[in-house]
């Protein structure tokens, strides 16, 4: 008898509906004759709360910090015990475990924790395989079921996503209790979370506030040539002025002209003056389709587009993935996909042709034997891009937000199998008077991909200098003579900085590398693809609103009170992503074998008191004339976040990252 363990009750009919049998639902379980798909439902098993150590520790005192267990201790969840009790029994009568946890780190720990209770023997546990899906239909699931591989090969993931469980509750307990109590010393009556990622994230928006309070515009000044072909013409295109180092006295740190005066002066001097064409630069360039999407890149793009928070993006694409099987694995890092799939693409665009009505015109032209760079195995880790399964949709029976995001998508996937987007882009540079100027210009020749995309398929503007009309630069040699009509100032005000927004704190999350100044640790980030993981980010964001420390203003997300008072309290090393990056450094080495779990724990631990040395000295006298969050008091417990059937994580009671 086999028994294969999911990770949650989606995933067991899924898998249950691809194997041979009757498939007989029982209590618990699915019966499919030689094989029983079992089920979790998240974490069936927790970190013990501190009290499970020591029952002093079930109310809060600054003596008892820090507390570091000697014997880790998961305890079984009130709601889980029975079906625990029924997978033990399960197990003990089947001769053959098949892992099937979601494919990522949290998802190996998960399955991993509840087959430990089993206290398999060595021989047995060698001998447990790991089911890989991340693509609930049927075809799928069958050929996953075919390409089944050794859990041991998975040991080191398991490892690693122990480890920062563990750190995690380390971190967050003391400091969690650490702050909470010194709030509560000034009259504070709120809980102050602290978690590695959240803390942080709580910073950046509290810094993006204070630079937007302190901000102070000022006025700034181009200069724009308005060129003709010959003296006597008319206006053909408009050229930038450049500042030379010789105007660095009259510029900002920016580089932008502070001096109206000079700005005019340019502006004079080049009226009605030849002007030489100093450098000609002319690039045929070719861009191919942007990449399917992963979670964080989905999330951006529905805030921007449908104002969606990345929870609701989250919930929606877990419904689209469950309940409807019409997308892949959602919980994806990864924008590639694996080469062996390519055969798949007439029958998945086939099927979006048939009942995606809006789709269709984007199916013009989709050439189902393209292979877009997003090909590419070695990119693919444990799942891959999120992309359609290829199943009939029935819009009747999505909501608006489920249609919105199959079809942002399907519409990604589609112009995989569209030709690139091919333009010239001319660069043409100018002296005037000792005085240079640029003009560019981008001419489309084939629109390609970018036919798909309606409100991105304006012509768009280079980086630097003016953008000429298209076709006006096309007859200008280097060495060429032309002429100056006029100059005209321009003038600007900088403007302050934008407050975050659900997209713009979902794109600091995942490039937060520009956030630390230690270069290696920059790269640990833009390695690990930023500031927690596509599971945890939308949670992360939406404690810090249940927490009262963000509050949103329209569209705009920015810190509350409570949160500026916080952050002010804390030292640097807390508040920057910089911790995070060394955690995911010996994280993702534990994962590779090349570092262990017990050196990773021994140096937090020797963090630990210091830290809470440093705090427990301060008064936090920012908080006194604070009143507590709404609806909110102090107690002696915190929430935790676990893995749920719906979702990455969902708030009970200890603190998340």
């Amino acid at each position: 008898m086999r028994l294969i363990i999911a990770e949650k009750p989606s995933l067991a009919r899924a898998i249950a509906q691809a194997l041979p049998g009757s498939g007989r639902r029982q209590d618990g379980y699915i019966d499919c004759g030689d094989t029983r798909v079992t089920w979790c439902f998240g974490h069936l098993l927790e970190q013990a709360e501190p009290e499970a150590y020591d029952p002093r520790y079930k109310r809060w005192h600054l003596e008892h910090l820090p507390i570091i267990p000697d014997q880790w201790q998961l305890k079984p969840r009130a709601d889980a015990r029975k079906q625990l009790s029924l997978i033990k029994k399960l197990a003990k009568e089947s001769d053959q475990l098949v892992h099937a946890g979601d494919p990522d780190r949290e998802g190996q720990l998960l399955v991993d924790e509840v087959i430990s209770t089993f206290r398999l023997g060595a021989a047995r546990q060698q001998q447990v395989q790991r089911l890989l899906v991340s693509d609930l239909t049927p075809a799928a699931i069958t050929r996953a079921l075919k390409a089944l591989r050794p859990n041991s090969e998975f040991i080191p993931l398991s490892v690693s996503a122990l480890a920062r469980s563990r750190a995690d509750w380390l971190y967050g307990i003391n400091m969690t209790r650490l702050c909470t109590l010194k709030g509560r010393q000034a009259g504070y009556q709120g809980v102050l979370s602290i978690g590695r990622v959240q803390t942080p994230l709580l910073a950046l928006v509290v810094q993006r506030d204070a630079s937007i309070a302190s901000f102070s515009p000022h006025d700034y000044f181009e200069v724009d040539a308005c060129m003709a072909m010959a003296q006597g013409r008319a206006e053909a295109f408009r050229a930038r002025w450049q500042p030379s180092e010789a105007c660095e006295a009259w510029c900002d740190e920016e580089g932008r002209v502070l001096s109206a005066r000079l700005a005019d002066h340019v502006a004079t001097t080049i009226t009605n003056q030849p002007a030489t064409v100093s450098g000609v630069d002319r690039k045929q360039k070719r861009q191919g389709p942007p990449l399917p999407y992963n979670l964080s890149t989905l999330q951006i793009d529905a805030a921007k587009r449908f104002g969606m928070s990345a929870q609701q993006v989250l919930d929606t694409c877990q419904a689209l993935y469950e309940r409807h099987t019409l997308i892949t694995y959602p919980r994806s890092d990864c924008r590639y996909l694996p080469k062996d799939q390519h055969g798949n693409a007439p029958g998945i665009l086939a099927s979006l042709a048939g009942s995606a009505p809006s789709l269709r015109d984007a199916l013009k032209g989709a050439d189902s034997s393209r292979e877009s760079k997003a090909w590419n195995t070695r990119q693919v880790g444990a799942h891959h891009a999120i992309i359609p399964t290829g199943r009939a949709l029935d819009a009747d029976k999505l909501s608006q937000a489920e249609q919105r995001l199959f079809e942002l998508i399907a519409r990604q996937y589609i112009a995989q199998f569209h030709p690139a987007w091919c333009f010239q882009d001319t660069r043409i540079e100018l002296r005037i008077e000792g005085g240079t100027f640029v003009a560019n210009e981008r001419i489309w020749q084939t629109a390609g991909w970018k036919a798909l995309f309606q409100k991105e398929t304006t012509q768009e503007t280079p980086n630097s200098g003016t953008q000429a009309n298209p076709g006006a630069l096309d007859d200008i040699k280097e060495g060429a003579t032309l002429w100056c009509l006029r100059g005209e100032r321009l003038d600007r005000t900088t403007q302050a900085p934008a407050p975050f927004t659900d997209a713009s704190l979902l794109s600091a999350m995942t490039n937060i590398a520009r956030f630390v100044t230690d270069a290696e640790l920059r790269k640990v980030l833009r390695d690990t693809d930023g500031l927690g993981t596509e599971a945890t980010r939308a949670s992360i964001i939406e404690l810090l609103f249940k927490r009262s420390f963000l509050r949103r203003d329209g569209k705009s997300i920015r810190a509350s009170e409570a949160g500026k008072a916080l952050v002010s309290q804390l030292p640097a090393s807390m508040t920057t992503p910089d911790m995070t990056a060394r955690w995911e450094a010996e994280l993702n080495a534990i994962s590779r074998r090349e570092a262990g779990y017990q050196g990773f724990m021994t140096q937090l631990v020797e963090q630990l008191t210091p830290l809470i040395e440093t705090l427990g000295n301060q008064s936090f006298t920012d908080f006194s004339a604070l009143p507590a969050p709404p609806g909110k008091k102090a107690t002696g417990t915190r929430r935790r976040t676990r893995k749920s059937s719906g979702g990455r994580s969902r708030t009970t009671g200890k603190s998340p990252t």
